[in-house]
């Protein structure tokens, strides 16, 4: 009996051990197995760095302001008697924009006017007595400044009559009209702004060791929330007083603004070109991985696999970054002209990874990219 169980538990061992090494071999090539597998190439597209010649520029936000701006507002008081512009209405200078009631006024020019001819009529009469010798010089001379008062008299009626008919000071664009008819304005109720808009100003304030650069005359370009402007201004002032509280200098820039895309209080982008520039090496900014850590780009280059095979592959290089100009961005350090770089797919890359290259659509790489209809 106890030689049959020992027999048994013989057998069983062998059995298990048998399994056992089975299993082993098993594992051992499942392990060489995953051990050689290679993940596939990720998809890339690539472009080779090269320098380019970039203008030294400044940026800054600024502010868009009128040449000549003002609210046109009511001399004297009285009723509105016509308006003669509709609001967002282009006027020339001169053009007659509200006549309030002058009609007693009116009535007072009359009776000034009959008072003035009589008086001019009476010093008619005494200069004849005087050369007559019939009146003395001093009447004469009393009759001569009545006259003159009546004249003065009918002249300051004629210029409130005037000062009631309310015109453009200026030629411009108006804004939304603020008075009604049949309203009563005081001296100074303001009827409608009105902003001179070709050529326009642009103002913005640079740190005051960059502002050493500037001169008047300098080429400066603004971009709006609708793209770059058509045309370039010139810096045409220079505060002579830096901020004492920011360090800064206020900086004027005067635009032309036929088509009227800039409007007084709008924010625009302002670059200031100063000098030649660098040269730079640019790169898109999907070619960009950023980081908090540092910004690194990945650079397509031949690696060596495990077992000495030759592929194509990335490793990962950390740059420096300059400023950036519509699809691009200026690489300082970090590469060299003339190495592949990755621009697309980086978020599935890692230094010694495999890659397969197509560039048949390729990132955005302009440097004035446009809004393109979808």
């Amino acid at each position: 009996m106890l030689k049959r169980m020992f027999v048994m538990l013989i057998v069983t061992a062998a059995c298990l051990a048998a399994l056992g090494f089975v299993k082993y071999r098993q594992v051992k090539a499942a392990i060489a197995v995953f051990a050689a597998f290679q993940p596939p190439p990720e998809a890339i597209t690539t472009i080779v760095a090269h320098e380019e010649r970039w203008p030294a520029t400044l940026g800054a936000i600024g502010t868009v302001a009128a040449v000549r701006g003002v609210t046109i507002a009511a001399d004297l008081p009285g009723i509105v008697e016509k308006i003669t512009f509709d609001s967002g209405q282009a006027v020339k200078e001169g053009d007659v924009l509200v006549q309030l009631d002058t009609r007693q006024e009116q009535a007072q020019l009359a009776a000034a006017e009959a008072q003035l001819n009589l008086s001019r009529l009476n010093l008619e009469r005494m200069r004849s007595l005087r050369d007559q010798r019939v009146i003395s010089t001093a009447e004469f001379d009393q009759s001569d400044a009545t006259a003159k008062q009546a004249d003065a008299n009918e002249g300051e009626i004629r210029a409130t009559i005037g000062r009631k008919t309310i015109r453009a000071p200026f030629s411009g664009v108006l804004g939304i009209r603020q008075v009604n008819l049949g309203q009563y304005l005081s001296g100074d109720t303001a009827i409608v702004p009105l902003q001179a808009l070709n050529p326009i100003y642009v103002n913005f304030s640079l740190p005051q060791q960059q502002g050493a650069a500037l001169r008047v005359g300098t080429t400066v370009k603004v971009t709006t929330d609708e793209g770059p402007a058509e045309t370039s201004g010139k810096v045409t002032a220079i505060d002579s007083v830096v901020d004492q509280s920011t360090r800064n200098v206020q900086v004027q820039a005067t635009f032309p603004n036929g088509n009227g895309k800039l409007h007084p209080g709008a924010f625009v982008q302002t670059k200031v070109a100063l000098g030649t520039g660098a040269t730079v090496i640019t790169l898109p900014a999907s070619a960009i991985n950023y980081a908090p850590y540092g910004d690194s780009v990945f650079i397509v280059t031949d690696l060596k696999g495990p077992k000495g095979e030759s592929y194509r592959g990335v490793q990962q290089q950390f740059v420096k970054l300059g400023e950036s100009r519509g699809d691009q961005i200026a690489v300082l350090t970090g590469i060299k002209p003339g190495a592949e770089v990755a621009t697309s797919g980086l978020f599935k890359l890692r230094s010694g990874a495999a890659v397969q290259v197509n560039n048949e659509i390729q990132p955005g790489n302009s440097p004035s990219p446009k809004v393109e209809d979808r």
